[in-house]
């Protein structure tokens, strides 16, 4: 490595899918020889390497990504590396800072990408390489010289198919991501306000683009990324575009052959349960390998589907249930504890639902609600597990009927909010 600038990826495993994009897109950007990219894969080798690495470097820039709850780790790791690093830029990405991006650089992050980060980061790094003023820049946050506000203004919406979700030349390999944007913006998700309402379908040419680079590094197992994975190849995110969706699925398994592994509607993706029918779930049997889809309930209550915008009512999630286990596959059902206005009612109703599920076999994917910023919830009280619930949400987790880090996000929530409400 001999590049006078220096570009440290915090490499941590919840936020690979990002940084691979980003890794992606670097691949195009002409300086890119210039530039020494480093992936530190944990906080102890970011601590003990970020002096040397500062050192040898006329610049440096630290970007880490993050979502809220790494809020308060990051807000601790950000006052340990800077008394290490020196003369440092630090650069934040991801959806928390996307979303509060002026409580991001109140931690002492010097820029914040409000929003896609591929092009943003390539025009940065030319600017910073070249000793350019940055802030002509689109997508970018930061406090100018007198601590006040600066945003440059929203940059347009990529274009995905620019660039792969992966990148063979720094050797960093995963989900492939094959839709952006989501139509629905549910009142508690960020998926629509930080990409946007039109899906951007990555086209089956680049994606099997991805799948050949992969396969020619020895991969067999393929996922795929994407807001709802049914959704591919439509047109405004709702209605299913069977013959696209079938086009994409039977040219990578041509491609990877008998061998190749293919995972699609299950982990990192899930469908929506209005998208789980016979004709979806017969491609998924026909061309994956995957024996389950992840379903995206998340209420059992009608009004607290209502309430969370989430269009369509509960006898879909049985409908949806029911289609895949006629399939032959295994729903995984997603529901989050503590929305907004939930009552003692509407627990009632979603636990009924559940045990109605389980009775088909159905296992349960348990949330804590989590306000995220840029959201309709975001100033709304995270959620909390009463006594009550908690002892039913136990129970079923020792029957094996419910799964999921409820607990933990019930707790990492409440941590949040009160260092909030101290600062």
């Amino acid at each position: 490595m001999d590049g006078e600038t220096a570009l440290i990826f915090y490499y941590l495993k919840g936020n690979l899918n990002s940084y691979n994009a980003l890794a992606g897109a670097l691949e195009k950007y002409p300086d890119i020889k210039n530039i020494d990219v480093y992936f530190l894969s944990s906080e102890k080798e970011l601590l003990q390497k970020i002096s040397a690495i500062s050192k040898k470097h006329r610049e440096t820039i630290i970007g880490i990504s993050f979502c809220t709850p790494q809020f308060l780790k990051i807000k601790d790791l950000i006052n340990r590396v800077k008394k290490l690093a020196g003369e440092t830029v630090f650069l934040a990405g991801g959806p928390h800072p996307a979303g509060a991006p002026l409580e991001t650089l109140k931690l002492g992050f010097d820029f914040v990408i409000s929003g896609e980060g591929e092009e943003t980061l390539t025009e940065l790094l030319s600017k910073i390489n070249h000793d350019e003023n940055n802030s002509d820049i689109k997508g970018l946050s930061y406090l100018d010289k007198n601590g006040e506000y600066v945003f440059t203004g929203r940059r347009e919406a990529a274009d995905i198919n620019t660039f792969y979700p992966i990148s063979h030349y720094f050797s960093k390999y995963g989900p492939i991501e094959i839709t952006r944007g989501c139509p629905y913006a549910c009142r508690y998700c960020q998926v629509s306000q930080l990409f946007g309402t039109t899906p951007r379908h990555r086209s089956i040419e680049n994606i099997l683009d991805c799948v050949k680079i992969m396969k020619r590094q020895d991969s067999t197992y393929f996922r795929f990324i994407s807001p709802n994975a049914f959704s591919y190849g439509s047109e405004d995110g709702k209605r299913i575009n069977n013959e696209k969706l079938e086009n994409l699925l039977s040219d990578i398994r041509r491609l990877v052959g008998k061998s190749g592994k293919i995972f699609f509607g299950s982990f990192p993706s899930e469908v929506r349960p209005e998208h789980v029918n016979a004709h979806t779930v017969k491609m998924v049997k026909k061309y994956a390998n995957n024996d389950n889809l992840i379903i995206g309930a998340q209420s059992g209550s009608q009004r607290m589907l209502d309430c969370a915008g989430r269009e369509y009512d509960v006898a879909t999630i049985y409908n949806a249930v029911d289609a895949t286990r006629q399939a032959g596959l295994k729903a995984k059902v997603d529901f989050i504890f503590g929305l907004p206005g939930e009552t003692d009612e509407d627990i009632a109703s979603t636990l009924n639902v559940i045990q109605d599920l389980s009775r088909s076999g159905a296992k349960i994917h348990a949330h804590t609600f989590m306000p995220l910023p840029r959201t309709a919830f975001e100033n709304e009280t995270a959620g909390k597990i009463g006594p009550a619930l908690k002892k039913e949400l136990n129970r079923l987790c020792a029957n094996g009927i419910i799964y999921g880090q409820w607990q933990q996000q019930e707790k990492i929530a409440a941590g949040i909010a009160a260092k909030q409400d101290n600062a």
